[in-house]
């Protein structure tokens, strides 16, 4: 009997950074650590470009599992930045 089904896990990339003349930018800080749960449209990391400074939301609620760059690491546009386990959050 299974209790809990385990959550799917989702990859986000960078879908664009609001321009398509850019194409890469620098992260800047992660707000939220591997564990935590975040919620669908939440702030999890700032990057920067050489225009414009753009915040990055979860694109769905669940749990952080996985960071893929590191603070000072140049991102591109289409690179996957994180992966969240969704449905596997407690129930509230």
């Amino acid at each position: 009997l299974m209790l809990s089904a385990p959550g799917k896990l989702i990859e986000q990339a960078i879908k664009d950074f609001g321009a398509e003349s850019i194409k890469d930018g620098t992260l800047m800080e992660w707000r939220k650590s591997v564990g935590e749960s975040v919620t669908k449209g939440e702030i999890i990391g700032v990057i920067e470009t050489d225009k414009v400074s753009v915040e990055l939301a979860a694109e769905e609620s669940g749990t952080l599992k996985e960071l893929l760059a590191k603070p000072d690491d140049t991102v591109q546009v289409g690179q996957v930045l994180l992966k969240i386990e969704t449905g596997a959050a407690p129930a509230a």
